[in-house]
């Protein structure tokens, strides 16, 4: 299914990972970038186009076609003229995304969306001097956006529902799996997920409960499988089968009047330990050299192997 032209207004690992997704699908895309990293941008957007057609995700043809979909520019107007879509995606500053939406919004048509990469500002603030805020919302990707599906659309005050749906359904045709969050929240929902288990991590290894390697192996070799397939919510249904988790506590004897141990013990700190940064460095220096080679032994290798990994997972889900 097509959709008219997205332009990418920023185009570095995220811009280029959804412009990606978009030419693949027939949705012809506009990248605007810094007159110094054009070379780059192009670069980027080959070594997508080669993986997926090395991975079996597209033909020789398609991609011959996708090639075809793709403007690569240093001018604002001249990308976002025609869109109906803009995604913006420069560094996380209020003030520099402000300067940049006003400029997409002298060349933008004016019910073409605009929404930010933002993954820590408040699409209210992003969107405070926009002269049509109620285009304006927040569509989140995570890395690599290429291959991750997820984006996460957020309104801010002056947000229109229409907007949003017309933004989910774009997504949508991007081979995207978008979420809608109902009120602003920083970090939105998977970033706090996250956040929080990164916390704890943090903590089990600065404690001497494990090493870093064996962090990350309970992660994955556990919960990190689950939720890969269901999710939190319905893990825990299956979990409390037959009754379901309206008989959660029931079945695993909680009584709600009391505190939970396992989270009565938790760290609630908000500032990470100094040193921890060095400390998971050393650990994972170890893990990597305990890897087996097919999984890859440095970021290069690891990363190739990681995309492997993603899109097996994707043809599992049907999404690829």
């Amino acid at each position: 299914m097509q959709t008219g032209k997205i332009a990418f207004v920023g185009a570095g690992l995220i811009g280029t990972g959804l412009a990606l997704n978009c030419v693949v699908n027939g949705i012809p895309a506009a990248l605007q970038t810094r007159l110094d990293e054009i070379d780059l941008c192009k670069s980027r957007m080959e070594s997508g186009l080669s993986f997926f057609r090395e991975s079996g995700i597209i033909t020789h043809e398609k991609a011959e076609t996708a090639r075809g979909l793709i403007t690569i520019t240093a001018s604002i107007p001249e990308a976002v003229e025609g869109a109906v879509m803009v995604q913006e995606s420069v560094p996380d500053s209020v003030d520099l995304k402000r300067e940049i939406i006003a400029q997409i919004e002298e060349a933008a048509a004016p019910d073409a969306i605009i929404a930010s990469s933002t993954s820590s500002r408040s699409i209210t603030e992003v969107f405070s001097k926009a002269s049509r805020p109620e285009r304006g919302l927040g569509g989140h990707p995570y890395n690599p956006a290429y291959l991750i599906p997820l984006v996460e659309i957020t309104k801010g005050e002056k947000t229109s529902d229409e907007f949003v749906a017309k933004a989910k359904t774009i997504y949508e045709r991007m081979g995207k799996v978008p979420v809608v969050l109902n009120k602003e929240v920083i970090g939105f929902i998977a970033n706090r997920y996250q956040s929080a288990l990164h916390r704890e991590a943090v903590d089990l290894v600065e404690n001497g409960v494990c090493s870093v390697e064996d962090a990350d192996k309970a992660l994955v070799y556990s919960v990190g499988l689950r939720w890969s397939i269901l999710g939190q919510f319905l893990s825990m249904h299956l979990s409390a089968a037959p009754a379901g988790i309206g008989g959660f506590n029931e079945k695993y004897h909680v009584d709600v009047t009391k505190p939970d141990p396992r989270l009565s013990n938790m760290p609630v700190w908000t500032t990470f330990p100094a040193s921890w940064t060095e400390n998971a460095a050393v650990g994972l220096d170890e893990a990597i050299k305990n890897r087996p080679a097919e999984t890859g032994n440095d970021f290069a290798s690891i990363e190739k192997w990681r995309d492997e990994m993603l899109v097996n997972t994707l043809r599992l889900h049907g999404l690829l």
